[in-house]
């Protein structure tokens, strides 16, 4: 079991989006958005930095310090790679797996 929280797509409540740079997406198959996809953000260096699991909906959030990032997803149906330069802010980061 992940210890991390439920991923959801609304933010939660009192959440400061004005101090902290938010990665959020949706993991993508062929056939839609995956549940239960393993996330891992990386750091500029490919560092594992965290991991989070996808919600019913494919839906999964970082919230991680300004910089270079990328976002792995690992399901059953397949990986897919992101890469993304984040400032303070929500950034949507959509994963395609294959």
């Amino acid at each position: 079991m992940c210890g991390s929280p439920t991923q959801t797509v609304d933010l939660p409540a009192g959440t400061d989006t004005t101090n902290a740079s938010i990665i959020q997406g949706t993991v993508f198959g062929d056939q839609g958005p995956i549940a239960g996809a393993f996330v891992r953000l990386l750091d500029g260096g490919g560092e594992f930095t965290a991991e989070v699991v996808t919600s019913a909906e494919g839906y999964y959030r970082f919230f991680a310090a300004p910089g270079d990032w990328t976002v792995r997803a690992l399901s059953r149906a397949g990986n897919g790679t992101e890469q993304i330069t984040s400032q303070i802010g929500i950034h949507q980061v959509d994963v395609q797996v294959a």
